[in-house]
């Protein structure tokens, strides 16, 4: 079943999607269903996909991982999201950027922290 704020993946043009209204069911993109991207909560291997939250004098600073992720071309995080009960704030990122983003607001109101690296695929804190 399709749930909001779930993201899908198509296996062959590489589109992601955030479900921001439930009601089909399933997603189709070139021509075949797209996949469900589970988050990942567990790190594997050298690189670190787990996105970490700081406080700041104006809200958070939310960072990917304890050791900063790879922003190559090849091998990025695309994206950073911050999830409460009624929004959901994102910070796109590009190669050659820090792995980080900050947003104003309180930290008592963060219900999710969600990274999507583009080899790696969806990861929550």
């Amino acid at each position: 079943m399709i749930e909001k704020r779930q993201w899908y993946y198509c296996e062959i043009c590489k589109n992601l999607v955030e479900v921001l209204d439930a009601h089909a069911p399933a997603l189709v993109c070139c021509h075949q269903p797209m996949v469900l991207l589970e988050e990942k909560t567990a790190d594997q291997g050298k690189e670190k996909h787990v996105p970490i939250m700081e406080t700041t004098a104006d809200g958070i600073l939310v960072k990917v991982g304890d050791v900063p992720h790879p922003m190559l071309e090849e091998h990025s995080i695309q994206l950073i999201e911050v999830l409460t009960d009624n929004a959901v704030y994102r910070r796109e990122l590009i190669p050659g950027e820090a792995p980080e983003a900050e947003f104003k607001i309180s930290a008592d109101e963060v219900t999710g922290l969600r990274a999507y690296c583009n080899l790696h695929g969806a990861w929550k804190g």
